[in-house]
């Protein structure tokens, strides 16, 4: 919590239990055939644009997704830390499965929607397993506008950061990069799907 409040961002190895992992990363994997397309913006604006975003996601619901209810348990704790320690009051989440095929990237960008500011904290698990130096989308963190660093997308490694000050990108994909990617929020959120 002292690295995200310091830093506004903190990378944690190891994130999941050895058996949540290998139930999420399974999760995945059946639901593939079903992801779709992801787009930039939201509501009216939404629209799908190669040359920023080529990832495919599927939007996570708790209650149609009750078979992983242990994420949802441990999304809960996460929220529950946040709250207790860094008083934000969140108090909803939106999740969703992300699939960069080789190719893959997104640009530079913010989580925060000008019409939208209720995402606060970002938070990524990546589900590659065996992934090496040369297999790219990493995530590339700007600390400002000179300086970056990249986060190598290993399995079990979680990254959270502030939504609405830390700008990122995922390098292009040389293969597959999978992770499970979401928002804790101020307020509940509507639909997911319809925004990201």
């Amino acid at each position: 919590m002292d690295d995200i409040s310091d830093k506004d961002y903190v990378i944690i190895d190891h994130f999941l239990r050895d058996d949540l992992y290998a139930e999420i990363r399974s999760f995945f994997l059946d639901k593939l055939p079903v992801f779709k397309e992801a787009g930039i913006g939201t509501d009216m604006d939404k629209h799908v644009d190669n040359n920023v975003r080529g990832d495919f996601t599927y939007w996570l619901d708790r209650k149609r997704d009750a078979n992983i209810q242990e994420l949802w348990n441990l999304v809960d704790e996460v929220i529950h830390m946040f709250n207790r320690y860094c008083f934000l009051s969140l108090s909803g989440y939106e999740f969703h499965l992300a699939h960069y095929p080789s190719g893959g990237h997104y640009d530079k960008h913010l989580d925060q929607f000008e019409n939208r500011n209720n995402r606060m904290i970002s938070v990524v698990i990546y589900l590659n397993e065996g992934w090496q130096k040369g297999d790219g989308g990493e995530l590339e963190i700007f600390e400002n506008d000179n300086e970056s660093f990249l986060v190598e997308p290993i399995a079990g490694r979680c990254v959270m950061f502030k939504s609405a000050k830390v700008p990122h990108a995922v390098l292009e994909a040389h293969k597959s990069r999978f992770s499970l990617t979401g928002w804790l929020l101020y307020q509940p959120s509507a639909l997911g799907q319809f925004f990201g």
